[in-house]
């Protein structure tokens, strides 16, 4: 089996359900399926573990190791001033474990890891509207009213590129939302 098989990509918009989904997934898929562990120059939050939520690093320490061309893929969030990345070592560590990497990313750092690997099973996670998108995000009850329209208007325009992923599955229905996915990365696992 070719291992760009063996990655999975999942994107989708604030309130699409992907960190519901990834619960499951790790749980329920018809593969060995890890969740790569991204790097990140923020400060580690209350109980958050170095290698386990995030790999912790300086502002140094991340701009040596992208000099170094060891990132798939790298951004600043949220115009936070903290930069996130994917590093090539996760998904070779994943790799020599024998399992199937899955790498939760935005759409900017999906497209560089699907130049890089285009043939791995890169899925955009969708709510079935906008209303649907708003309403998960009222809910949570976490976010600021201006925070909550930029993540809307981040959403409108992550939802033009959905078409420059494999799958696209809407996440109307948590159980059917998890078979179809189950099932596509089965159908890789038969190639």
């Amino acid at each position: 089996m070719e291992t760009s098989c063996r990655l999975v990509v999942l994107s989708g918009p604030s309130g699409s359900g992907k960190s519901t989904i990834i619960q499951r997934l790790l749980k329920e898929a018809p593969v060995p399926l890890r969740m790569s562990v991204s790097a990140t120059t923020r400060p580690p939050r209350p109980q958050e573990i170095d290698g386990i939520h995030y790999h912790f690093l300086t502002r140094e320490q991340f701009d040596k190791r992208l000099a170094n061309r060891e990132f798939l893929e790298w951004a600043e969030v949220h115009k936070s001033g903290y930069l996130y990345g994917t590093l090539k070592s996760e998904l070779t560590r994943i790799w020599t474990d024998g399992k199937w990497a899955l790498v939760e990313v935005d759409v900017e750092g999906a497209r560089s890891i699907m130049r890089e690997y285009p043939e791995a099973v890169s899925i955009f996670l969708t709510a079935s509207s906008m209303a649907e998108f708003e309403s998960r995000l009222r809910s949570r009850g976490t976010e600021t009213e201006g925070v909550i329209q930029r993540r809307l208007q981040t959403a409108a325009e992550e939802l033009k590129l959905a078409d420059s992923y494999r799958h696209r599955v809407v996440n109307d229905d948590l159980d059917r939302a998890v078979r179809e996915i189950c099932d596509l990365l089965g159908a890789c696992a038969a190639r």
